[in-house]
Parts: C-alpha cells; structure tokens; sequence
C-alpha cells in the first residue's frame, strides 16, 4: 500500500500562490488516481482537484477551477496542486489522497495524507 504526505502550506496572501506537494512512499504513486480535498473550519471535507494516474486527465470542482492546477510526477512519486488567485474562503486543511478506482468521491479513496494547513489572510 501506499503511505502519502504532504511538506508545505502555510500562510499566504490574499491574491497569492502557494504549491502543495504529495509525497508517497511504499507503492510507488503511478498505481493511484490521486485526489486533493480540503476541509474549511466547521464544513464537510470537499473535493478539490483529481489527477489520472498517467497525469493525461484533470478534474477540478468548481470553486476551484482556472486558479488550481493539479499534476503529479511518478518518477518522483509526487503529486502537486499549485494553487494561485488564492482567497479567504480557500483557508482549510487540504489532504492529499490516493486510489486504485477512477474515482472523484472521497469515500473511494483508501489512503490519505495527514493533512497541512493552508491559511489565506486579506
């Protein structure tokens, strides 16, 4: 199995950029459709951005999309989300996640990093 983590987050500005990374260990990352979600104070954890596991297809929510871009490098067994035009309501704890299913639903994904804070102030 694969075991996940994400260095990185932090603080930012209103209107900045900040890159998350995905680490994996174990199994290598290649055998995982791999998701970000993120949880805001007080709300359900909600979908934020999926990668293919070859990185040909991208999927984003909404909210999200045109401002995050979601990638992943499998010789390095990284994923990335490069977030920009961050605001406010992007505060949350952004969790990195892996599955074997093709697949944009949390409850399909087995394996979760630890999470890593990301705070967007005005």
């Amino acid at each position: 199995q694969v075991e996940l983590a994400e260095p990185g987050g932090g603080l930012v500005q209103s209107g900045g950029s900040l890159r998350l990374s995905c680490v994996a260990s174990g199994r290598p990352l290649k055998y995982y459709f791999m998701g970000w979600f993120r949880q805001a104070p007080e709300k359900e954890r909600e979908f934020v951005a999926g990668v293919s596991w070859s990185g040909a297809n991208t999927y984003y929510s909404d909210s999200v999309k045109g401002r995050f871009t979601i990638s992943r490098d499998n010789a390095a067994d990284t994923g990335y989300l490069q977030m920009s035009s961050l605001k406010p309501e992007d505060t949350a704890v952004y969790y990195c996640a892996a599955t074997t299913m093709n697949s944009l639903t949390q409850s399909d994904y087995p394996y979760w990093g630890q999470g890593t804070q990301v705070t967007v102030y005005s």
